[in-house]
């Protein structure tokens, strides 16, 4: 049986990370998006100074899911003024969780998820949260299936077009 491991991403390691990032991104919404609009995004999100600049953030944190050495997807969390919307001391939020299509349905996705649950727990955070296109109906479902619950909506944009994403939240339970 083959495991998968999680190490954190550290700024060396940013050209691997962008183009886990760039694949992933692609491979999951380039099919229902504009070329202009995918890769005005791809250059914009995923340039190196943007992805190096997030790697130096000390609020925000970067894991690696790999499976024999290889990199399968990824993981990117945000603690107190790093995190996108809310910025809430008592919160994590979970901006980015990625996994290569050839690699859906392998535990992936679930394993980086509960590095951050592990990461939620470490930091006392009060709840986890992210926000997750309303066309992304497999997305949604695992976060459903993990006890997430849909609180609110904003408008996430995408090129020059505007989606709107679901912000969905897990209240922690405090032992």
């Amino acid at each position: 049986m083959t495991y998968i491991t999680i190490e954190q991403a550290t700024v060396p390691n940013v050209d691997q990370l962008r183009q886990i990032s760039r694949q992933t991104f692609f491979e999951t919404f380039s099919a229902s998006n504009s070329e202009q609009n995918m890769q005005a995004y791809l250059e914009e999100r995923f340039s190196l100074e943007k992805l190096t600049a997030e790697l130096q953030n000390p609020h925000s944190a970067f894991y690696f899911a790999l499976l024999e050495n290889a990199v399968v997807g990824y993981l990117k969390v945000n603690a107190g003024p790093a995190q996108t919307e809310l910025q809430d001391a008592n919160a994590l939020e979970i901006e980015r969780i990625y996994v290569l299509q050839d690699y859906h349905g392998k535990q992936v996705g679930q394993v980086l998820y509960e590095k951050a649950l592990q990461l939620a727990t470490q930091a006392q955070a009060n709840y986890v949260w992210l926000g997750v296109w309303e066309e992304n109906l497999r997305a949604i479902r695992f976060y459903q299936k993990n006890g997430f619950m849909e609180f609110a909506k904003h408008v996430f944009r995408l090129g020059n077009d505007e989606q709107t994403d679901i912000l969905m939240k897990l209240v922690l339970a405090r032992s």
